[in-house]
């Protein structure tokens, strides 16, 4: 499992063995995202390292509602506050709103919003599918990951960029795969 704990304000990277748990505390989390996000949510899904069986990973449960407005997400922003959730807007990926919970030492949910039909879910879901019907990929993924925490252990951004490529490339490959599964 991945831990976060500070040093100089800075985030220390850990990477974990798959925890079983993680299944459980996205149910918890999504049944409370579905309330805050009301008759607006179509589908919550369980993406990132969390959501894969067997991949390592940083203990961040990663969800993605989809809604049919994603305007009217910025009407909810003080339900997600009430779960413990801070707003970052589009946070750099135009037609996504992000929610993050927790504080900077330890961050414990990602929440990434789209609109029914963005390609950004096909994109998600297509790296998720893939990568779990994949163990030499996940296999891979979880070394690099494991490795890049070994040597950006206080720098994200590091860790983040070492994982760049790689993930990338698999996106490509994941895209292609689930054209072809149709």
């Amino acid at each position: 499992m991945e831990r976060m704990s500070s040093v100089g304000n800075k985030r220390k990277v850990e990477v974990y063995a798959y925890q079983e748990e993680w299944k459980q505390k996205f149910h918890e989390e999504a049944a409370q995202i579905r309330g805050a996000l009301g008759e607006q949510v179509v589908a919550i899904h369980h993406i990132g390292s969390t959501s894969i069986p067997g991949l390592a990973g940083k203990p961040i449960i990663d969800l993605l509602p989809v809604v049919r407005k994603i305007e009217e997400v910025d009407a909810r922003v003080a339900s997600m506050k009430e779960l413990g959730y801070v707003a970052r807007g589009e946070y750099g990926l135009p037609g996504r709103r992000f929610f993050l919970k927790g504080d900077e030492e330890r961050r414990t949910h990602h929440v990434h919003i789209y609109e029914e039909g963005s390609a950004e879910i096909t994109r998600h879901l297509a790296f998720r599918d893939y990568i779990a019907a994949h163990p030499t990929i996940q296999h891979d993924y979880s070394t690099l990951k494991r490795q890049l925490a070994e040597k950006y252990p206080y720098d994200m951004d590091g860790y983040i960029r070492g994982k760049h490529e790689f993930v990338q490339q698999v996106e490509k490959e994941a895209l292609v795969w689930r054209d072809l599964a149709k």
